[in-house]
């Protein structure tokens, strides 16, 4: 049973849903748009993106909200079975950890690029990673309070820096719409799509809402505020850079945000106020990944969270210091977009047809017993 402090009300599920999705992949996503599309209607290609996150994340959610105050790695066998149930549960656990370290090794890669040149990767990891522990050991609850301190800052900032670009942005680099047709934009749809990773955190969210109800409300007005975030973000910047300009940078939104700066306030270059802002929400992230792997090994194995807490702790570690370079952690991105969209994309799909068949079936049983 879920704790009444863990408990969380429908706006709080809402900040949690849109921290889990905002985060490296605003930073590239660009970058990763325009070369996809090859085109300036990545705008487009967002929007298209966050068509399919909503559609997988109200199949995920439909699927929880047919066993109230139950995680799937507690009701998974109610409709596989145990053994299929363990299977299916451990590769969203890996997932979860894989999220979990890509999210540090970003962090490190950015703090060590433009905060703190001398300090090695391995000593950013450790302090994000025992910094997530401690945040998180006290549950959902804990964590949940954590993030509507850090959620409204992070929102009046970015829009603060994105709009502080006015004075570079030209509508002509956004021009043409659509001059090379629709199948580029559709090409860039899958690149997009990956930026929204999202759906998979409602396994286990509705577990924690108090109106597991309103599931479906958290996932739309969730997708939405990051729709128009990663929407202000492709216009601004390729309005500012061009399309040429952005391919050819690996951190296109933080460029931008080096590309002005404003004479007279207190910060007149935005980058390291941005960085340190978004630093926090990689951090969001990491920290509720972290949260569902150790709550999954815990109910799945029907022991105590605070042992797997600690055992995640050098596999998240391994995991992020796997890549040699920066073009190996972007691979690695990429895998984890990839297979969050078959486990929380394709999985779910035929898990609810056999949910609603199950329930079917034990209904017109009870019917004619």
């Amino acid at each position: 049973m879920i704790r009444s402090q863990d408990k969380i009300s429908t706006s709080q599920a809402i900040v949690v849903f849109v921290s889990y999705t905002m985060a490296a992949g605003i930073l590239s996503l660009p970058r990763t748009g325009v070369e996809a599309t090859g085109t300036p209607d990545v705008w487009l290609a967002v929007i298209f993106g966050a068509i399919i996150a909503a559609v997988s994340g109200i199949i995920l959610t439909k699927l929880s909200q047919e066993y109230p105050e139950k995680t799937f790695f507690q009701y998974g066998e109610h409709i596989i079975g145990k053994w299929l149930c363990i299977l299916i549960s451990l590769l969203f656990i890996e997932h979860f950890v894989t999220i979990a370290a890509f999210e540090a090794r970003i962090m490190a890669e950015m703090i060590g690029f433009y905060l703190l040149r001398k300090t090695p990767q391995w000593a950013i990891i450790m302090v994000m990673m025992w910094v997530g522990f401690y945040s998180m050991k006290d549950g959902m609850g804990s964590i949940t309070r954590l993030f509507e301190i850090i959620f409204p800052i992070t929102v009046i900032i970015f829009i603060t820096a994105i709009f502080m670009s006015v004075g570079i942005f030209e509508l002509d680099n956004l021009r043409p719409v659509l001059g090379k047709g629709i199948m580029p934009v559709l090409k860039g749809t899958e690149s997009t799509t990956l930026s929204f990773i999202s759906a998979e955190v409602m396994v286990f969210l509705i577990a924690f809402m108090k109106k597991p109800e309103k599931g479906v409300n958290v996932v739309l007005i969730g997708i939405s505020i990051t729709m128009l975030i990663y929407l202000a973000t492709v216009v601004f910047v390729i309005g500012a850079l061009s399309v040429e300009g952005v391919t050819g940078r690996t951190w296109p939104t933080i460029d931008l945000m080096r590309s002005f700066e404003i004479s007279g306030l207190a910060f007149e270059r935005f980058e390291s106020l941005f960085l340190v802002i978004w630093i926090m929400q990689l951090f969001a992230t990491f920290t509720i990944s972290y949260y569902t792997a150790s709550l999954g090994l815990s109910q799945l194995f029907s022991k105590k969270n605070r042992p797997f807490m600690y055992g995640l702790l050098p596999v998240m570690y391994l995991i992020s210091m796997y890549p040699k370079n920066l073009n190996s952690v972007f691979s690695l991105g990429d895998y984890v977009g990839y297979v969050a969209a078959v486990l929380f994309g394709v999985i779910p799909i035929p898990l609810l047809i056999i949910s609603k068949m199950r329930k079917i079936r034990e209904k017109t049983s009870e019917k004619y017993s």
